[in-house]
């Protein structure tokens, strides 16, 4: 049976931020910590595990799954670069639920041949978060994502607004993955409790 996940899907880069989104209401978070040492990351992960687990959110792991599964993470994020080395039937007897990126179709063959709890697509609209050699997929894309993978959640990322929001559930997309609309708002506890009023169906 497939996985549920949240349609409100922040992404956070530090501990600090992960507590702020699940003390606003958050359920279902990622930490995203890149080019960091390991000993940091694992500090990262601890805490943040932490402070989902006082406030009922579910923490979402990317790329470190070693350590995501040393330190007991509900959920990892690869992409498709981190296919590569991780250790995939490690992941699956930790019994970790797994979400993969996808850009094109055969990175969408691929990640479905592991049979992950969630497909994401991106980037849907120009991002600055981070740097991607991809152009925006656009809305359509998500309908062809979603009749591609059936019941399995597609989460949608990149540039996406809370104006956006509801043109990227209506084209398909099950959950919303969410970088600066949150954390470069003036207020963004105020900006999270809007953006879970807005996707609530």
């Amino acid at each position: 049976m497939p996985a549920t996940i949240e349609p409100f899907y922040p992404i956070a880069g530090t501990a600090a931020w992960v507590e702020r989104l699940a003390r606003a209401g958050a359920r279902f978070i990622q930490l995203r910590i890149k080019e960091q040492p390991e000993a940091h990351v694992r500090t990262e992960i601890r805490a943040a595990r932490i402070a989902c687990s006082a406030h009922g959110a579910q923490l979402v792991v990317n790329d470190y799954w070693e350590l995501a599964l040393e330190e007991g993470a509900d959920w990892l994020h690869l992409g498709q670069e981190d296919l590569d080395t991780a250790d995939l039937p490690a992941i699956r007897k930790a019994g970790i639920r797994l979400g993969l990126s996808t850009h094109d179709e055969a990175e969408l063959a691929r990640a479905l041949a592991e049979t992950p709890d969630y497909i994401a697509l991106g980037p849907i609209y120009p991002t600055t978060a981070k740097v991607v050699p991809f152009a925006p997929q656009g809305l359509e894309r998500i309908g062809l994502w979603k009749r591609a993978i059936g019941a399995l959640p597609l989460v949608a990322i990149g540039g996406i607004t809370l104006e956006r929001a509801p043109h990227c559930l209506d084209a398909g997309a099950d959950s919303i993955a969410v970088v600066s609309d949150i954390l470069h708002h003036p207020d963004p506890e105020a900006r999270c409790r809007d953006w879970l009023a807005a996707t609530r169906r």
